[in-house]
């Protein structure tokens, strides 16, 4: 694991300074623009509009889409259904459907990466078409995830969201796990997604203190990187199951708390003691196991859960 970066300040932008003026968004090479046009309109929709991005001064189009023709991309969160019954609450009651999603062109379909519970409260209203911003560019789709703030993720959802992402890009076959850090934001995402798959009840946020201090990018191919995160999840489960049996003889031991879990995680992490940068991953995990596996719940009183306890621990 290479040594962290220090954090670069970013420099104040002066008021007013970036990118395009009014007029310049309207100034659009729709010339570059004809063939998605033409696609729209053959996929039964229509163009409402075309603009520079007032940001990066990059050709966007607003359609009105065919609802039946656009899904969510693959990789994306499961949709909530209590989110979805709020949208259509307000949809209806306000009678405008005011928020575009965003979209992109792909296999004669589109998909959104930036929408899928508002599509989804469309289409159980029973509406026939979503307005969209339509990217250009497909390969754009894996970072306007990050832009996702319709519904804030959990650990979770976050981490099974990465992993499928991963997925598809090895399917692509292009890149190094490395070069997607932006999409994926976290290595700790990748490897929680794939114990989220094995164990859907697992409690991620107990291990994603180690996963920072350990876990990072990969400098391989995408399907090989993905062999590499299955490896290490499983470690992280074994892990799990270590930390399971403490908490258990915890328990027979009438001490009380939901946080027992982080409290022996946190007892067998030495990484948040050590002033080390960079961990072999295999090493500080082994470490960390044997650690678990020898807990000595005798020595723990319940004040000592109560002292440790804090604020809680981010939910899955």
């Amino acid at each position: 694991m290479p040594p962290r970066k220090k954090p670069v300040r970013r420099k104040k932008a002066v008021p007013a300074s970036v990118g395009l003026d009014a007029a310049q968004t309207l100034q659009v090479d729709r010339a570059r623009l004809d063939p998605l046009r033409a696609h729209i309109e053959a996929d039964g929709g229509a163009v409402l509009g075309a603009y520079n991005d007032p940001f990066g001064g990059r050709p966007l189009v607003l359609a009105a889409l065919p609802v039946d023709r656009v899904d969510p991309t693959p990789y994306q969160r499961d949709p909530s259904d209590a989110h979805v019954k709020r949208l259509m609450n307000v949809i209806e009651k306000i009678g405008r459907f005011l928020d575009p999603i965003v979209a992109i062109r792909q296999d004669d379909r589109y998909w959104t990466p930036n929408g899928n519970h508002r599509l989804q409260a469309l289409k159980k209203l029973g509406a026939k078409t979503v307005v969209a911003l339509l990217v250009p560019e497909p390969e754009v789709a894996f970072k306007i995830l990050a832009l996702n703030t319709e519904k804030a993720h959990n650990l979770r959802e976050k981490s099974l969201e990465t992993i499928r992402m991963a997925r598809a890009l090895a399917q692509a076959g292009d890149g190094k796990e490395g070069d997607f850090a932006f999409e994926f934001e976290q290595p700790a995402f990748l490897t929680l997604g794939v114990c989220y798959e094995s164990r859907p009840r697992l409690s991620g946020g107990a291990y994603q203190s180690i996963l920072r201090r350990i876990d990072a990018f990969l400098d391989l191919p995408m399907a090989k990187a993905l062999r590499e995160r299955e490896r290490r999840g499983g470690k992280i489960l074994k892990l799990d199951d270590a930390v399971s049996a403490a908490v258990e003889k915890l328990k027979s031991r009438g001490l009380t708390s939901p946080y027992l879990k982080p409290f022996v995680v946190a007892r067998v992490n030495y990484t948040r003691f050590s002033k080390a940068t960079s961990f072999d991953f295999d090493e500080a995990i082994d470490k960390i196991i044997a650690s678990a596996a020898k807990f000595n719940v005798d020595r723990v009183k319940q004040e000592d859960v109560a002292k440790a306890g804090g604020g809680p621990i981010e939910e899955d």
